[in-house]
């Protein structure tokens, strides 16, 4: 079976063909994946505007689909180049969602096909086993990107059960504010990470938040772990601030060059840790055969280095997706596409978007 995915949840408007087959340890192959970037569009305003978004996905969705379906090869091209069309339904901006997921039915009515709604979370999961094959199970998966930040553990290929979220903040939200207050523009991931590689991750005192009381909108399961990280944002504000008084400069003042790489530093180790730790402590709850970070913050070099590092210790596999399947895409879409249609999961003409839409409804 060859499924076209498409994704439009949030800043990037993508298409991807995949296709079953290869050998066991990667039971699905990516024939092409393209990806339209709004960044540069953002960027001005130090972040995303939804009626934007929508307006570029509009703009760009038949051409990126278009692009899809030609650079998968000739192979692919004919009156019929995929069978099932897998389109995420949400969560994410309703404005960006919709044109994606009205573009797939359309599509699908035109061309005869059937289409499966994805949940973008369950892409990001499932993107882990684009690149490194099934993951031995049960295993737990961080999802990690600038909206999302939670726990879950996938009993069985499909299944997700989260073991925890953010109370607050994301991390990539985090990192996107920390970058603004550092007068290091946007998106703020990619820069602090740079930053950071050069910073000393002590020099700063910033703390690890500790939830002292149970999330009462969420059931009470083993091996539940949430995170928080306004706390630590509000903290790396405080630092700052001494830092200029210190030196004797404005109050908006930039900090010198070394002091910035050590806040980076300080904060990305604070957050890593923060992460990981959760992470590691629910795989050993559970007795987890593997553990896995997807999503967009999953492309950071410390996350990587030290979730690595981590696994061995505790003897356990960790798998990270490609840099290029880490942020959004439509690869990942398209093999949860498959998940769910193998599993039975049809789309109905009239599904709808679905802005905050729970992994466990999907």
């Amino acid at each position: 079976m060859r499924v076209l995915g498409i994704e439009t949840s949030c800043d990037e408007t993508s298409a991807a063909i995949v296709e079953e087959g290869g050998d066991e340890s990667r039971p699905w192959r990516v024939r092409s994946n393209v990806v339209a970037s709004q960044v540069e569009i953002h960027r001005a305003w130090g972040g995303i505007v939804p009626e934007l978004s929508a307006r570029q996905h509009i703009r760009d969705i038949c051409g990126v689909v278009e692009r899809a379906v030609e650079d998968a090869g000739p192979a692919v091209a004919g009156e019929r180049p995929y069978d099932l069309i897998a389109v995420t339904q949400g969560p994410g901006l309703v404005g960006s969602l919709l044109v994606g997921l009205s573009f797939a039915k359309a599509l699908a009515w035109s061309r005869g096909v059937p289409f499966v709604p994805v949940h973008h979370l369950a892409g990001h999961i499932e993107s882990l086993v684009l690149e490194g094959g099934e993951m031995p199970l049960p295993a737990i998966v961080l999802v990690v990107s600038g909206g999302h930040t939670s726990l879950y553990r996938v009993g069985a290929p499909g299944a997700y059960e989260r073991l925890g979220r953010t109370r607050d903040d994301a991390a990539g939200e985090a990192y996107d504010k920390v970058a603004k207050l550092l007068g290091l523009g946007y998106p703020g991931g990619p820069v602090i990470d740079r930053l950071a590689a050069d910073g000393d991750d002590r020099a700063v005192p910033l703390p690890k938040t500790r939830l002292t009381h149970p999330d009462r909108n969420a059931p009470d399961l083993p091996g539940r772990r949430d995170f928080s990280f306004s706390g630590l944002k509000t903290s790396v504000a405080r630092q700052v601030t001494l830092r200029r008084t210190a030196l004797g400069l404005a109050a908006d003042a930039a900090l010198p060059p070394a002091e910035v790489r050590d806040v980076c530093a300080s904060f990305q180790r604070v957050v890593t840790e923060s992460l990981l730790d959760a992470l590691f402590d629910a795989a050993r709850t559970l007795g987890a055969r593997s553990v896995g970070i997807a999503g967009g913050v999953s492309a950071n070099s410390r996350l990587r280095r030290d979730a690595v590092t981590r696994g061995a210790a505790a003897g356990l596999p960790v798998f990270v997706p490609h840099i290029s399947l880490s942020t959004d895409n439509a690869a990942m879409i398209a093999a949860a596409g498959i998940r769910a249609y193998r599993a039975g999961r049809r789309g109905a003409w009239g599904v709808n978007a679905e802005a905050s839409l729970a992994l466990e409804q999907a």
